[in-house]
């Protein structure tokens, strides 16, 4: 196997496994599922691992076209860039997957939907962690489905830079540059990319041509700066600050020509102080996630209003790595986290956390490699009841077969919105999750079954007109397959497959935009020396969405059982210089991941970049 197709491999994989060579799996390091740094072979959950060069081979935009490679996980958006996009882990809504930049808290806390998918862009990214299944014995609040951690790019040593450009349908840029200089102390990095687009109509009826309407455009300009300073050889400072940038059209409801903009100014920063000695390893550390977000459209009397959205989530905290074996160790921390909405609203909560993390790792047991990891954390709310949340994961290798089972459980919060607002109910109680996964994996080939239940899940209650905990217990399960390998030398091959068994509510009714299949498939070719060339496609099975009708009443519409299919090409020009291209949606395939919103038809575009 090549070096390329290595990356490519470690890229896409489905589980924490041995499925393919040590030497692929020993330069993976997560944080995502502990809060410690682990090698990937260690972590008993399910996880999945993005790398920069599967983003850079693929040519993704967004955070969120990268995911939707991943097993499990679907895609759906209200139009094209900029506009409202989600992510479904395992059958469960973005609001219950908990999404961090560098650990910083990306969920918008003046939201109902989670993070804001659609702004974060790929340019500066090293590494996406996903962990599957409840989370909240580590993360705490909205990691009932799993937790996913950006890793940005930092600074290596020495003096560097890069740059890249691209243009293509829709009248689309992208470009960007990045400068950093690290010495044996000092560490600093600045970067900026930009993408812009006259992109296509937000909502195209059935009966429209998508040229016929007006084009919702779009603009993010996403800057970093990271700065690091180790004081000593046990002690050490970073810093990071993140602004997004970002704004554009949309269209009001039904209304595909309608007059409307958004505005977002989002900044996530935090401070860092790391110590290390014989004993334990000791982070202290401060967060903040500002969120500042506008819509600007027609009211009823079809006068502009603009209606702004202002939050603010800060984090201080610690933790204690304490290694006490070669592969064992005990993680205790403590957090103080405030949530706070600005805006009309003018309402906040706190939480106090403590928790741990144990892991161990043993040779020889059960004539294999065993480990067993075991959470356990306590939230204390102002607002409403404290939560307990755990988990616990088991894995087992013999050469080239593993088993592994996680169990954990989690909690949503309700938002400072379903709180508070005139929709909303001061009693409202946190959702509970309870998660199983098991595993079995042997060689190129891995099967998971998954299984998910959620109590008191809030929705809007029509008949009351405000939020309300639903009486019972919504049911998700499915299997995920997994097979990666190579054809000959030069071909490297991958195939994912989810199923969902069960996706119903508290009423046994099934749940909206869950497809039954989702087959997602690759081809990668390396026989030309300095060139890769990728085609992937993906299968959308039975899927059904709602319409709702002048009266208010809902019909039901089935929105799957496509293929959608994409093409990429990169030539290394020399070590330092690459031209890529892609097709996106080659086939121009006719779809909607959501009834009544555009998906794009097919496109080009073409990039250089470059690194000196």
């Amino acid at each position: 196997m090549t070096t390329k197709t290595l990356s490519f491999v470690t890229a896409t994989l489905l589980l924490t496994t041995n499925t393919f060579a040590d030497e692929t799996l020993q330069d993976i390091h997560i944080t995502s599922a502990s809060k410690s740094l682990q090698n990937i072979q260690d972590v008993t959950a399910n996880v999945s691992v993005i790398t920069a060069k599967e983003i850079e081979e693929r040519g993704y935009t967004t955070v969120a076209q990268a995911l939707h490679a991943i097993a499990g996980i679907s895609i759906t958006q209200n139009g094209g860039l900029g506009q409202t996009t989600s992510v479904t882990l395992r059958g469960m809504e973005s609001k219950r997957t908990l999404v961090l930049i560098d650990g910083i808290q990306y969920n918008d806390v003046t939201g109902l939907n989670g993070a804001p998918f659609q702004h974060i862009m790929v340019d500066n990214i090293a590494q996406i962690e996903i962990i599957k299944g409840a989370q909240s014995g580590v993360w705490g609040a909205d990691a009932s489905a799993g937790v996913i951690n950006i890793i940005t790019k930092k600074a290596s040593l020495g003096t560097h830079g890069s740059f890249h450009i691209e243009g293509g349908s829709f009248n689309t840029k992208k470009y960007g540059v990045s400068l950093s200089k690290k010495t044996n102390t000092l560490s600093i990095k600045l970067t900026q990319n930009i993408v812009k687009s006259d992109g296509y109509s937000a909502q195209q009826p059935q009966d429209k041509d998508l040229d016929s309407l007006e084009d919702d455009d779009y603009k993010n300009t996403t800057t970093s700066f990271d700065l690091g300073y180790q004081i000593n050889g046990s002690n050490k400072i970073d810093m990071s600050h993140t602004i997004i940038d970002a704004s554009g059209a949309y269209d009001t409801f039904a209304n595909p020509n309608g007059i409307a903009t958004h505005n977002t100014y989002d900044t996530f920063s935090t401070i860092n102080f790391n110590h290390i000695d014989s004993f334990n390893e000791v982070n202290f550390y401060v967060k903040r996630s500002k969120f500042d977000r506008s819509f600007t459209a027609p009211n009823f009397s079809n006068v502009l209003k603009t209606t702004p959205y202002r939050g603010e989530v800060k984090e201080y905290g610690m933790t204690s790595n304490i290694p006490y074996a070669k592969k064992d160790f005990l993680l205790l921390g403590a957090a103080y986290k405030s949530l706070k909405q600005g805006d009309l609203i003018q309402k906040s909560f706190t939480n106090k956390a403590y928790f741990f993390t144990n892991s161990n790792h043993f040779t020889g047991l059960l004539g294999g490699d065993s480990t067993i990891t075991e959470s356990l954390r306590q939230d204390n709310y102002s607002a409403f009841d404290n939560k307990t949340t755990g988990k616990i994961g088991l894995k087992q290798s013999y050469k080239d077969i593993y088993l592994s089972i996680n169990y954990g459980t989690a909690y949503n919060t309700p938002t400072l919105y379903q709180l508070y607002s005139p929709y909303g109910l001061k009693t409202l109680s946190p959702e509970s999750t309870t998660s199983v996964d098991t595993s079995i994996a042997y060689k190129d080939l891995s099967l998971s079954y998954f299984h998910t239940n959620i109590k008191d899940m809030i929705d809007f209650d029509t008949k009351s007109f405000k939020y309300a905990n639903t009486i019972g217990t919504s049911k998700i399960s499915g299997i995920e397959l997994s097979y990666e390998t190579d054809i000959f030398s030069d071909f490297l091959f991958s195939l994912h497959y989810t199923h969902i068994l069960k996706a119903q509510d508290q009423k046994k009714n099934d749940l909206i935009r869950r497809a039954k299949d989702d087959v997602k498939m690759a081809l990668d070719y390396y026989g030309i020396r300095d060139l890769h060339l990728g085609i992937d496609a993906t299968y959308i099975g039975s899927r059904t969405d709602i319409k709702f009708n002048p009266d208010f009443s809902k019909t039901e519409l089935e929105t799957g059982k496509y293929t959608v299919v994409n093409m990429t090409a990169n030539y290394a020009i020399n070590k330092e210089v690459a031209l890529y291209g892609k097709i996106e949606n080659l086939s121009d395939t006719k779809y909607q991941t959501v009834y009544g919103y555009a998906t794009s038809p097919r496109a080009f575009y073409a990039g250089l970049r470059a690194h000196f």
